[in-house]
């Protein structure tokens, strides 16, 4: 049985500790509810806590995988001599670096080697970032989509605060978190929400998902993805989220976006991810809704965190874009420090 097994399965057991309402409150947005937040549409449920045991007892006892992702040599010496070009360069599962304007830009930054509370144990990371820690150019701004620990990783923040000294921006609840560990440059946003940087507008939009750092404050802190809306280009980060409406609505408010990074993986089972993750082939429908140009698949490869084959979203999300008649660079799989002009 894998080490991480204990932790894991005492915080599904754990999960219903948390005292967080179902029902809007009275004159605040309807996500806002007692002691939390909900998804847009309130019908949306995560799977019971005896499914969520049943899957993470079948991943304790399930054997090492592998992963084989392309990777490109990126000794970061172009990103810092980049001063105006827009680019985007995939590090490693959600950690995307954006350069636009002139302001270097990080989602959800994991530079550790496992995504979890302990240091000896849980999810390890399956490839080496694309780019290390060391070569980034200076970061000044980073977006935080929620609060698991595969897309807000303390020690890596707490480093990048260290060394870059860059503004957060955050979903609400995740300020006073951040404060905690010694960050103060934090910028809050509720859905809608907007900050300006660098001649940029950072946009906290939607996402359907959820949050949890421990048994005891699921659904205390908000999730989101992120839209970043330049003079001339248009960016959108899903971070984790299910297929829901409103990638249409991001869409037709903020849209149309040049770029879209698309999380593509950890989809199975099926009871377990339908409502908070997106397939391959949901994802091209989300690019779809946000009347995207460009689509990168990312969220794959780095952490093994679901049941479908490692190697196995690339595959789909490239054969549904395909179907649907795009040319071959309108979606695309990044290799693993890969960088793209767009």
């Amino acid at each position: 049985m894998r080490l991480y097994a204990r932790p894991l399965l005492l915080a599904v057991l754990g999960a219903s500790c948390a005292a967080v309402g179902s029902e809007p409150i009275a004159g605040e947005p309807p996500h806002h509810v007692e002691g939390g937040f909900r998804n847009m549409d309130p019908t949306v449920q995560r799977a019971s806590g005896a499914a969520r045991f049943k899957f993470m007892w079948s991943r304790a006892w399930a054997s090492a995988r592998e992963s084989h992702v392309p990777r490109r040599p990126n000794d970061g010496a172009g990103l810092r001599a980049n001063h105006m070009e827009p680019t985007v360069t995939w590090i490693g599962h959600a950690t995307v670096l954006l350069q636009l304007q002139g302001v270097n830009l990080l989602t959800d930054p994991h530079w550790s080697r496992r995504a979890s509370p302990l240091s000896w144990a849980g999810p390890k990371r399956l490839q080496e970032p694309g780019l290390a820690f060391e070569d980034l150019p200076p970061i000044h701004v980073i977006l935080i989509s929620h609060d698991h620990y595969d897309h807000l990783d303390v020690a890596t923040v707490k480093r990048l605060h260290a060394v870059h000294d860059p503004v957060f921006v955050v979903p609400l609840g995740l300020k006073a978190w951040l404060q905690g560990e010694g960050i103060s440059r934090v910028v809050e946003l509720d859905w809608w929400g907007a900050v300006e940087h660098g001649g940029l507008r950072i946009f906290c939009t939607p996402a359907q998902h959820f949050s949890q750092r421990s048994p005891w404050d699921a659904n205390t802190r908000l999730w989101a993805s992120w839209a970043v809306l330049g003079a001339d280009r248009r960016f959108y980060f899903s971070g984790d989220t299910g297929y829901f409406a409103g990638f249409r609505e991001i869409g037709e408010k903020l849209g149309p976006f040049d770029l879209t990074a698309m999380a593509i993986g950890a989809y199975m089972p099926p009871a377990i991810m339908r409502s908070i993750h997106l397939t391959p082939e949901q994802a091209v429908q989300a690019h779809e809704d946000l009347r995207g140009k460009q689509l990168v698949g990312i969220h794959w490869g780095t952490f093994d965190l679901a049941e479908e084959p490692l190697d196995e979203p690339p595959t789909r999300m490239l054969a549904e874009a395909s179907r649907r008649g795009y040319a071959p660079d309108r979606a695309v799989i990044p290799a693993l420090g890969e960088t793209r002009r767009w």
